[in-house]
């Protein structure tokens, strides 16, 4: 048999509005950081996706598609 908890309340509970302010501060700071740091984010993303493999064997699955 399982034992249940009971559900409490994080010691850390913020109101509604509380909450509502703190999660548009963060997503404010996210923000500024990204648009400052974008070139060093999106150069590490680059680093680290790989390189599309030139086997010939390969099917290419998509393709070139036509402009718009």
């Amino acid at each position: 048999m399982t034992c249940r908890r009971q559900a409490k309340s994080p010691e850390y509970a913020v109101s509604d509005e509380a909450a509502a302010y703190i999660a548009d501060a963060l997503m404010e700071i996210a923000l500024q950081f990204e648009a400052t740091h974008f070139a060093q984010i999106r150069r590490h993303y680059q680093s680290i996706t790989p390189t599309r493999d030139n086997d010939p064997s390969q099917l290419d699955l998509f393709g070139k598609h036509p402009p718009f």
